[in-house]
């Protein structure tokens, strides 16, 4: 299946009550190629009268945080969970996100990110439970948000919906620091060349999650990396979080080398 036919398909869809009070239904948008994968969860009252994603006022909320993380939308792939606007915002219903995930699931496929980011709850409870991680209690929600999450073929980044600004305008900062997360995945760490994590990784020295959740990952929150920045001495052995790996020293010292 290409996008296009894809793309049709959502168009014309009646799997659902939500095709009853909709006027448009909403396809994702930008570029087929990316890394990255946002996933809102549903089109707003603008964005189904005009037919596009993100024009209504949590869309200025999301262009202003995509700025301040220097990301453009053409580097991206937007879509939803819910292709159709939920009459007076209320919240998805299990069976429209059974009817609907199916595009979402389609789309995945085809454009193949790297890191799927939901954004808000309900798109998170989706996309954790479609990869067999643990989805988050309301309470939970917040504490998950901005943490790198690995399964076995994709990276999982929970972000707050750019929507939470219009109702708390105070958390505006918090969400521009937790956005800014989609700039330091969108390369690798500068010193992965140099860092031993690489050279164990390739020896099959080390487990390949230290290296997919920080070397090519969120290496900004790398212990190795903070104390490399400042200077600071840390051992070869060292792990990204910062704990000290007995079977690595053995090893280095057996090998009679220190990396620098």
């Amino acid at each position: 299946m290409q996008i296009d036919e894809l793309n049709k398909m959502i168009k014309g869809c009646k799997k659902c009550r939500l095709s009853e009070t909709r006027t448009n239904a909403i396809c994702g948008e930008g570029n087929l190629n990316a890394k990255i994968m946002l996933i809102a969860q549903a089109p707003g009252e603008k964005e189904d009268r005009v037919e596009k994603m993100f024009v209504g006022p949590s869309g200025k909320v999301l262009d202003e945080l995509l700025n301040k993380a220097g990301i453009k939308k053409h580097e991206i792939y937007m879509t939803n969970l819910i292709k159709c606007m939920l009459p007076r915002y209320r919240k998805p219903k299990q069976d429209e996100i059974k009817a609907c995930s199916y595009y979402l699931n389609e789309e995945i496929k085809l454009i193949n990110p790297e890191i799927l980011v939901p954004l808000g709850y309900y798109a998170t409870c989706y996309i954790f439970q479609r990869y067999g991680i643990l989805p988050p209690s309301k309470a939970e929600f917040s504490s998950i948000c901005g943490r790198l999450f690995l399964t076995k073929d994709k990276k999982i980044l929970p972000l707050h919906h750019p929507a939470t600004c219009l109702y708390n305008p105070d958390f505006k900062q918090d969400l521009i620091k937790s956005y800014r997360k989609l700039q330091v995945l969108f390369k690798n760490c500068k010193w992965y060349p140099v860092c031993p994590m690489r050279r164990f990784y390739e020896e099959g020295k080390l487990d390949k999650k230290w290296i997919e959740l920080y070397c090519k990952g969120d290496w900004e929150s790398c212990i190795r990396y903070q104390m490399e920045e400042e200077g600071r001495f840390h051992p070869d052995w060292m792990l990204p979080d910062g704990t000290l790996d007995e079977r690595l020293q053995r090893e280095v010292k057996n090998e009679g080398y220190y990396y620098l």
